[in-house]
C-alpha cells in the first residue's frame, strides 16, 4: 500500500498556482463539443475527471471508460444520448458501477433517449444509442445531485423543442446549477430560471468561441485550511488565478473561513478577471460553527477537519449528497476523525455534529482515503497540528488536484513515502 507521511513546516510563506476549475472545465468541454468547436478551451484542468472527457471527445471510442469520474459519467451520459447515429458503451471503475444513475437515465428516456443497462438496473455500465431528441417539459426532483440537472440542461439547446426543467421539492446545490447556466450562456445559449423552481432552455444552438477556464476555488479551500491551522501568525499564502465574484459555488469558502480566522485580500476587484488572493490570519475565530452546506457539499470534509483541529465544535447540515460521492463521506469522516481523537455523530445521513466529545486517538496506521480525493486533500493539512500524519493511497488526489503533493513540498511540507 502506498503511503505518504506529512510533516508540516513551522513557517509558511508560499505562492500556489492552483489547478484550473474542474467544474467549469467539464461543463465547457461538453458545451464546446455540442457547439462543434474545433479549438479546446484554454487552461483546462489536468485532473483525471477532465482528462477522461477530453480523451472521450477526441478519440470517440465505442467503449468509453470514465474511470472514477462521477461528473464525467453523468455529463457524458446526456451528451452521448443526443449524438445522433452513434452508439457507445459508457463504463467506469468498480465503485462507479455502484454509484446510482437511474434518475438521469429515467429523465433522458422520458425525452426519448435509447439507453440500456448492461449490468445492474440503475447503475453503469450503459449502452447508449444517440438520436435526435424532441425535448419539452421535464419534471425532476430538486434534491438530486446537481450533476444530473446540469447534464440535462447542457443538452437543452440541442433538443428540437428546447427544455423546460421543473424541479420539485427543495433545490440543493443551486450554485452548481447557476454555474452550468452561466457557462451555457457564455457559449450563446438562451437558458434562464423562469421562476424559483423552473428553468427554460431554448432550442438555440451553441456558438463556437475561444474560452479561458478560471482556477479552482475547491482547490483553494485546502490552502485556506492550511492558513487556518498554521500556528505561524505571520504566515502568508498567495493563490493565483482566482476570480472575485466567481460563479463557482465553492468560492463561498472565503466567507466561511473568515469565521475561522482567515482574511482574504484580492489584488484587484475587477469582476471576471483572474487575480491573486492573499491569505493571512485575522486573529478572530468563532467559538462554534453552524453551517448549511446544501449549496457547497464538497467543502464539508475541509471544514470538518479544520474545525476539529481548531477545537471549534460544529453542526453542519445539507450533507445528504455526501453518501453517494466517491465514497460514503459521512461514514468515512466519522471513522477517520475518530482516529484523530474526535467523536462525530450524524443525523439522518444529512448532518454531522461534533460537540467536543473526544476519544483516544490512534492514527498510526494512517488516514484511509476510500478512493476519494477529498479525503486525502482535506486531511493532509491536519499535520500542522500533529507531529506528522500518514495518508494511505495518496495518489487519489489526481482526480481533482494532481500536483497537490508537489505544491505542499514547495510550501516546505515534508511529504515522504
Amino acid at each position: 500500500m502506498t503511503q505518504y507521511t506529512i510533516t508540516a513546516p513551522d513557517r509558511i510563506q508560499h505562492t500556489a498556482k492552483l489547478p484550473a476549475s474542474k467544474s467549469i472545465s467539464n461543463r465547457a468541454l461538453i458545451i464546446h463539443a455540442l457547439s462543434g468547436g474545433r479549438i479546446l478551451p484554454e487552461n483546462l484542468s489536468d485532473c483525471d475527471d477532465t482528462e477522461v472527457i477530453v480523451s472521450a471527445l477526441k478519440d470517440n471510442p465505442y467503449e468509453i471508460d470514465i474511470k472514477a469520474g462521477g461528473t464525467a459519467m453523468r455529463f457524458m451520459t446526456a451528451y452521448l444520448a443526443v449524438k445522433e447515429g452513434e452508439e457507445h458503451v459508457l463504463t467506469g471503475t468498480e465503485r462507479m458501477k455502484h454509484r446510482p444513475i437511474g434518475v438521469l437515465v429515467d429523465a433522458l428516456r422520458f425525452l426519448g433517449a435509447d439507453i440500456t443497462y448492461m449490468g445492474e438496473e440503475g447503475y453503469p455500465p450503459l449502452r447508449i444509442r444517440g438520436r435526435r431528441l424532441d425535448g419539452g417539459i421535464l419534471e425532476v426532483p430538486g434534491n438530486i445531485s446537481s450533476q444530473y440537472i446540469s447534464a440535462l440542461l447542457m443538452i437543452g439547446p440541442a433538443l428540437s423543442n428546447g427544455l423546460t426543467l421543473q424541479l420539485t421539492g427543495d433545490v440543493i446545490s443551486r450554485p452548481y446549477i447557476d454555474l452550468t447556466l452561466w457557462t451555457m450562456r457564455e457559449f450563446g445559449a438562451d437558458a434562464e430560471w423562469s421562476d424559483y423552481n423552473t428553468i427554460a432552455v431554448q432550442s438555440q444552438p451553441y456558438r463556437e468561441r475561444a474560452y479561458y477556464i478560471e482556477n479552482d476555488w475547491s482547490g483553494a479551500s485546502y490552502w485556506y485550511e492550511i492558513m487556518a491551522l498554521s500556528k505561524d501568525r505571520e504566515a502568508t499564502i498567495r493563490l493565483e488565478g482566482l476570480m472575485d465574484g466567481s460563479k463557482q459555488g465553492d468560492s463561498s469558502v472565503r466567507y466561511i473561513f473568515s469565521l475561522l480566522g482567515v482574511k482574504s485580500v484580492f489584488e484587484t476587484k475587477e469582476q471576471g478577471v483572474p487575480t491573486t488572493v492573499t491569505l493571512r490570519h485575522s486573529g478572530r475565530c468563532v467559538p462554534r460553527l453552524e453551517y448549511d452546506f446544501v449549496n457547497s457539499p464538497d467543502l464539508a470534509q475541509t471544514f470538518v477537519v479544520t474545525c476539529a483541529m481548531l477545537n471549534v465544535p460544529f453542526h453542519f447540515k445539507g450533507l445528504s449528497t455526501l453518501k453517494i460521492k466517491e465514497t460514503d463521506r459521512i461514514e468515512a469522516l466519522k471513522k477517520e476523525m475518530r482516529k484523530l481523537g474526535f467523536v462525530l455523530r450524524d443525523v439522518n445521513g444529512s448532518e454531522l455534529i461534533w460537540d467536543g466529545t473526544r476519544c483516544e486517538p490512534d492514527f498510526q496506521q494512517g488516514i484511509d482515503t476510500y478512493e476519494d480525493h477529498r479525503m486525502a486533500l482535506s486531511f493532509a493539512p491536519a499535520a500542522l497540528r500533529l507531529d506528522s500524519l500518514t495518508i494511505n493511497q495518496p495518489q487519489v488526489v489526481t482526480k481533482s488536484y494532481p500536483h497537490y503533493w508537489e505544491d505542499l513540498r514547495k510550501a516546505q511540507f515534508k511529504v515522504e513515502s
